[in-house]
């Protein structure tokens, strides 16, 4: 991750496209099979999926943009100077783009599941209780996924309350701070095993595993919580892509849901910039300038 050195700013932007591409539509994939099929037999396995999905895709167009392929790790590499500012908001413009198709894609080969789940729990697309089916692309906190559940008695009305009374169990200053503590983890990660001054760093080629394991454990400590963002992408074109196949204030709530922009946009973004802060005004500074052990020369 860093700054593209020979390839032109189209082809790099094309390249964050493809990538996030790739992470959404595995990722994201990976939930909707969950949600609608339950064919993932618990969070690990999402998980895991999604650090795959991370890896798979660094490996792919690392090389051509450095593989972004997250709006919040663009601003922190920009901000902490190993990424020009100018090719950031094209370098965003790509990563959305690639996640909004990605969505589009799934949204065409699960169409089916996805009404049957609707009719299974009996709610309506766009209206309260939708976001059972919505949560396969944007996110919420916490996590319906228990509700979507074959297995849950809840249905209709008794649907929305649920997810109502669930609402209060997780409140939106304690969704911000896990967002914001999870990227920067995340970011923590990232910055430090693709510096190439770290020598605990690992070997050549080694990086996107992992940052991809890193991924997958943040994912099953803090997704019940906030469905675990770290990527206002990976949110954000989903959820635009949900908004106009039907699902409207549902997917982008508004007023109604005011922790959208604050805990999946903002707070991943704060995160990253944090979490590469850490690492390059503080921990990079001691790992050069190492301290001799008690009898080494200095």
């Amino acid at each position: 991750m860093g700054e593209p050195r020979r390839w032109s700013l189209m082809h790099c932007c094309l390249a964050e496209a493809v990538g996030t591409f790739m992470l959404v539509f595995l990722g994201c994939g990976a939930v909707h099979t969950a949600v609608l099929l339950e064919a993932q037999s618990g969070l690990w396995q999402v998980a895991i999926v999604w650090g795959l999905a991370v890896c798979l895709a660094i490996y792919v167009v690392g090389g051509l943009s450095g593989a972004h392929i997250n709006p919040a790790m663009t601003v922190a590499l920009a901000v902490w100077h190993r990424f020009p500012w100018g090719q950031v908001g094209p370098y965003i413009l790509g990563q959305l783009l690639g996640a909004f198709l990605a969505a589009a894609a799934l949204f065409v080969m699960f169409a089916p599941q996805l009404a049957e789940k609707e009719r299974e729990k009996q709610v309506t697309r766009g209206q309260p209780g939708s976001e059972i089916t919505a949560m396969c692309y944007g996110e919420y906190f916490p996590s319906p996924g228990g509700l979507a559940a074959s297995s849950s008695p809840y249905r209709g009305a008794e649907l929305v309350a649920r997810l109502e009374e669930q609402q209060g169990m997780v409140p939106a200053a304690t969704a911000f701070g896990a967002e914001v503590l999870g990227t920067a983890l995340l970011a923590l990660v990232v910055f430090a095993v693709t510096d190439p001054h770290n020598r605990g760093a690992p070997g050549p080629g080694m990086a996107p595993l992992f940052i991809g394991l890193t991924v997958a454990a943040l994912i099953s400590v803090i997704a019940p919580l906030t469905q675990a963002c770290f990527n206002p992408a990976r949110d954000f074109g989903p959820r635009l892509f949900a908004c106009f196949a039907g699902w409207g204030a549902v997917a982008l709530p508004g007023p109604r849901f005011p922790g959208f922009f604050t805990v999946y946009i903002l707070a991943p973004t704060l995160g990253a910039v944090l979490g590469g802060g850490l690492y390059r005004r503080v921990l990079q500074g001691l790992a050069a300038d190492p301290i001799p052990a008690e009898g080494e020369n200095a």
